[in-house]
């Protein structure tokens, strides 16, 4: 309404002494109130696996597969490619998924009611994006880790990974959506 109304009638009080702003904001406190319950149960439920992701993790990567040589205290795997791939993939998701939570934690902080126009929705792109993105180095760490245990042995490992993609997928779809949602709605 801002952009069609004429720049003195936006800060112009009517009868009561209220501004159009102010009577937008007294007549849809609900649908703010509701919207905070949302983004406040949104962020809640998207931090529980983030918090897993980086615990899980940051445990993966200070366990070093193969242990270390007893010589140089370097990792046995050091020289291999697919140990290297697997701490790649651990670096990328730990960093992505410790930045959800970080984000998803400024979200619940603060939330005031201009923020729900354009920063909390920017807020929960960004994490959506960042736990979404933190899937795909997560199912490489795990087959890495896989090819390095069972030494390579695919008739055992492609079926794994077949089974354990199933649950990642249908995370990863449901929060698709949502993001998607997001960004059409900014």
């Amino acid at each position: 309404m801002k952009s069609i109304v004429s720049p003195s009638l936006i800060e112009a009080e009517n009868d009561d002494g209220f501004t159009p702003q102010d009577l937008f904001v007294e007549n849809h406190k609900g649908l703010v109130d509701q919207a905070k319950n949302w983004i406040k149960e949104t962020t809640s439920s998207c931090t529980v696996p983030a918090i897993l992701i980086v615990i899980i993790m940051f445990a993966a990567a200070i366990t070093v597969r193969g242990g270390d040589n007893q010589n140089t205290s370097l990792p046995v795997y050091l020289k291999d490619k697919v140990f290297m791939l697997f701490m790649l993939s651990n670096a990328l998701f730990l960093v992505s998924a410790t930045k959800s939570l970080l984000v998803f934690h400024t979200i619940t902080s603060r939330n005031l009611e201009e923020d729900l126009l354009i920063s909390l929705p920017q807020k929960m792109i960004i994490g959506l994006s960042s736990l979404i993105f933190s899937i795909a180095p997560m199912m490489v760490n795990f087959c890495t880790s896989l090819s390095i245990i069972l030494d390579g042995n695919l008739w055992v490992v492609i079926p794994i990974i077949c089974l354990v993609i199933v649950p990642v997928i249908l995370f990863t779809w449901k929060q698709v959506h949502l993001l998607l949602a997001m960004v059409a709605s900014t």
